[in-house]
């Protein structure tokens, strides 16, 4: 599903973002990607949706080849994925109803069919009663479920979510991790950057490392603390 190969990514003099990434995701996992702030968790999300190009190394998605890909390809990948962005990109100005149309809009979706696809994913998501407000009438946890309907109107195969859970309180982490669990148990592949511990010790789902650009542990079904603990 996902495959980065000995990935580097150099920005300009500086030291690599990602350093000879090798790492594989099967179709319907859900993967942790954790690591402090600058470690590169984002950079490899804005590599699997071609965002930019890494500076050495191979990267499919499916069967696309991110790295050979024409440029009018691109929309047809991203229609693949879908992002729950760390600043979250909803339009202000828009209702929320509005800001998770706006995908289908792009793709010329007929307005009675995007009007059925929208309510359904705002009903999967738990917000539908609040589909005529505008953002900020939302809670952290209601404006994060917003994100997410945003990131599934187009029925992906894979969720890329950057710290979802980033300025919530427990409670609320909480809900949305059951809410991209349940997402997952659906069949989607769910790849979820988080320096929440207490979420990735808790779920029990595959673990990937990062510190300083370098993959320092891919830990399946376990996390390391917890490995350690054990000894």
């Amino acid at each position: 599903m996902i495959k980065l190969e000995k990935v580097s990514k150099k920005f300009g003099i500086g030291p690599h973002a990602l350093s000879n990434i090798s790492i594989s995701v099967d179709k319907g996992e859900f993967v942790f990607l954790v690591g402090p702030t600058g470690s590169g968790k984002t950079t490899i999300f804005r590599l699997i949706i071609r965002e930019m190009l890494p500076t050495e190394g191979s990267i499919v998605v499916d069967e696309w080849d991110i790295i050979n890909l024409p440029k009018k390809k691109i929309p047809h990948l991203r229609k693949k994925i879908g992002v729950v962005f760390q600043d979250l990109k909803l339009l202000t100005d828009r209702t929320i109803f509005e800001n998770v149309a706006l995908p289908l809009e792009v793709i010329n979706i007929k307005p009675d069919e995007a009007r059925k696809r929208v309510e359904e994913v705002l009903s999967s998501v738990g917000i539908l009663e609040h589909k005529d407000k505008f953002p900020l009438q939302l809670s952290g946890g209601e404006l994060q479920r917003t994100a997410i309907a945003r990131a599934l109107i187009l029925s992906p195969d894979i969720l890329l979510a950057d710290e979802p859970t980033g300025n919530l309180d427990d409670d609320t982490s909480w809900e949305i991790i059951k809410l991209l669990s349940a997402i997952n148990e659906k069949g989607t592949t769910i790849l979820m950057a988080t320096h929440n511990s207490d979420i990735v010790k808790k779920l029990g789902k595959r673990v990937v490392s990062l510190d300083k650009g370098l993959l320092v542990g891919d830990a399946k079904g376990k996390h390391p603390e917890k490995e350690e603990e054990k000894k």
